[in-house]
């Protein structure tokens, strides 16, 4: 969902219902990829009993579960960082822009005004 522009998505409930959504399945995904990963994991080992199979899965899985969320929680500060210096970056130059335009406005005024008033003292 975009407003017709290359902003991003348009801000409201529609958008926040698809990314929770988005973020439920990218968790659900997460998990069971991590249970596949146990599977395979106690299948080279085929001298654990069931129990101590069950036990490792649920170790493995909440490990990777973990850090998952501690990768995830160091992407979206990271992304946090870029954002505030690409902000600062784009304040900078578009002030700087600002101050140049002005100043070419001004030297363009400026020699508008003495052409003006040469041509008014050729005249007389």
């Amino acid at each position: 969902m975009t407003d017709g522009h290359l902003h991003g998505p348009v801000p409201g409930p529609a958008s926040a219902i698809a990314a929770e959504a988005e973020g439920v399945l990218l968790a659900r995904q997460h998990r069971h990829d991590a249970h596949r990963e146990a599977q395979a994991l106690c299948d080279a080992l085929p001298w654990l009993t069931t129990a101590q199979a069950e036990d490792l899965t649920r170790h493995y899985v909440a490990h990777r579960l973990r850090l998952f969320h501690q990768m995830f929680e160091a992407t979206l500060r990271r992304a946090d960082e870029l954002g505030r210096e690409y902000e600062a970056r784009y304040l900078r130059l578009r002030r700087d822009l600002l101050r140049r335009h002005g100043a070419w406005a001004s030297c363009l005024l400026a020699c508008a005004a003495a052409v003006s008033s040469a041509l008014c003292t050729v005249v007389r």
